[in-house]
């Protein structure tokens, strides 16, 4: 499946955030299942009803983030996406496992009938705030193919938030956007510093001309300065649609009636 038949359309798709709250077994963790599956389905009701063009499914809340996550991530995390999909039947749907679980998440996207999943670490190694992070896209997209979920889109951060690139430093977004096109990836998400951080508007544009695959924005859009990435094929939007735009907080269904609103009326 294309990109266009996935979303209905190239350019300015509007994906909303779900962040997960905090699952058993992590630090933060203080509620019971059914609470958790609730609270993110009343989530995407929200965007379902504000029309937004796709979701993604992440569990944020489970700080500090490690490089190995347990079984009962994947199965809680199988249990909540199995259950957006059956509120949302036909929206595309996504979801990613913190911290570069990209292999976990291909599996739960497989089990809960997702379409794509966005993968941290695909080329290049670089240092994330969790530790020393190599790259994966050999193992992902064998993985992909022997588990037969080869209809499962992997979106690909590259040169990515929270994180120094300084063992990269030579390597330019452009150089970095054609390596993981050359390793197959679905599409390319571009990002600021950190979530919420905006991305350069600049890379967009250096970044779209350096490959021939969909270039997605992946933290910092807002309804202020959407016009910066009008002509990105998505926007992955989470701090800006929650309450006061802090990534901690629920969904405001207000601003993501506006943003919609306005994303809509720049379409035409």
């Amino acid at each position: 499946m294309t990109f266009l038949n996935l979303f209905g359309r190239l350019k300015s798709v509007v994906i909303g955030m779900i962040h997960v709250k905090a699952l058993p077994g992590t630090p933060l963790s203080s509620l019971r299942m059914s609470e958790i599956t609730e609270e993110a389905c009343r989530e995407a009701e929200v965007y379902c009803d504000a029309g937004v063009d796709g979701l993604i499914i992440e569990n944020m809340h489970d700080i500090p983030y490690t490089f190995g996550v347990g079984p009962e991530v994947c199965a809680c995390m199988t249990a909540v996406c199995s259950a957006v999909r059956g509120l949302c039947p036909s929206l595309p749907l996504g979801v990613q496992i913190l911290s570069s679980a990209n292999q976990q998440a291909l599996a739960v996207a497989l089990a809960s009938g997702l379409d794509f999943i966005r993968a941290e670490g695909f080329v290049f190694s670089h240092v994330a705030d969790e530790g020393l992070l190599n790259a994966c896209a050999g193992d992902l997209l064998r993985y992909r193919k022997q588990i037969g979920a080869e209809h499962v889109k992997i979106f690909t951060d590259i040169k990515k938030k929270h994180s120094s690139h300084a063992l990269t430093s030579d390597v330019s977004i452009e150089e970095t956007a054609r390596a993981a096109e050359f390793f197959l990836s679905d599409g390319l998400i571009i990002t600021g510093t950190a979530t919420g951080v905006q991305a350069e508007p600049q890379q967009l544009k250096e970044v779209s001309r350096a490959v021939k695959i969909p270039v997605l924005i992946g933290s910092g859009v807002t309804y202020d300065n959407v016009e910066d990435y009008i002509e990105a094929n998505a926007m992955i939007i989470g701090s800006h649609f929650k309450k006061d735009g802090h990534w901690a907080n629920a969904v405001d269904p207000e601003r993501v009636k506006r943003f919609v609103k306005k994303i809509q009326h720049l379409r035409q």
